[in-house]
């Protein structure tokens, strides 16, 4: 059964940052993009990042360009979120997916559970 496991989140101030990890234990990792998505309170879930297969391409949403950085690591089947220079509004509970399209903003096959990040001002 496929499993994604977010972890890394917690309360952080306005300007520091954060990494989220996912771990895909019985994920044919190197087969499926990755993503990352958010929802804050009272809103609706939205994309965040993509990347393809290899790494090799991303895609950001324009709000975290410049401050969010994705990585993966097939051998490890882990994907990563670097989160720098946050902001309260990037408080919101992160889930990455597993999909096979890239780029895409809803089609993912997969979810985790998510992890909670809290950005204090």
């Amino acid at each position: 059964q496929v499993q994604l496991v977010e972890s890394g989140g917690g309360l952080v101030q306005a300007g520091g940052s954060l990494r989220l990890s996912c771990a895909a234990p019985g994920l044919t990792f190197s087969s499926y993009v990755m993503g990352w998505f958010r929802q804050a309170p009272g809103k609706e879930r939205e994309f965040v990042v993509a990347i393809s297969w290899s790494g090799g391409r991303t895609y950001y949403v324009d709000s975290v360009k410049g401050r969010f950085t994705i990585s993966r690591d097939n051998a490890k089947t882990m994907v990563y979120l670097q989160m720098n220079n946050l902001k309260p509004e990037d408080t919101a509970i992160y889930y990455c997916a597993a999909g096979r399209t890239f780029p895409s903003t809803s089609d993912y096959d997969y979810w985790g559970q998510g992890t909670q990040v809290t950005v204090s001002s």
